[in-house]
């Protein structure tokens, strides 16, 4: 298999493993998978989401958030987490090249999208997907 051939498969499996976070919960709307200087991998979002601009709004928030957390003395940065008033996007890396930016309601439940999102970003770095 050459290299365009694999990315493709490793895209592909990327989306089914994004879809079934999707599936996980009511709660989760929407999730991507993008680089760490902010392309996107692969993307399951609303219809009018531009997968450009999420990729690098998302890249930029985990860059300042990692930076805060060293300058603050915090160890290493976890996960972003931005609560709006009708739902949450929360951030994860996934090894040191990679993110996962799931879109969740508001809910009393945020800790199992935490856990959902974490077993999934486990999931692509396990796989070697990233390239």
């Amino acid at each position: 298999m050459d290299e365009a051939d694999q990315a493709t498969a490793d895209n592909s499996a990327i989306r089914r493993i994004l879809k079934r976070l999707n599936h996980s919960s009511s709660d989760i709307q929407a999730s991507a998978v993008m680089t760490r200087d902010g392309h996107t991998v692969s993307a399951v979002l609303a219809n009018d989401a531009n997968t450009v601009r999420v990729g690098a709004m998302c890249a930029s928030m985990l860059s300042l958030a990692e930076k805060t957390t060293m300058e603050l003395a915090c160890g290493r940065l976890q996960r972003v987490l931005i609560e709006g008033e009708e739902g949450n996007v929360l951030i994860v890396q996934i090894g040191a090249r990679a993110v996962l930016t799931v879109v969740s309601r508001t809910t009393r439940n945020l800790g199992m999208v935490f856990v959902e999102a974490k077993k999934t970003a486990q999931e692509i770095a396990d796989a070697n997907l990233i390239p």
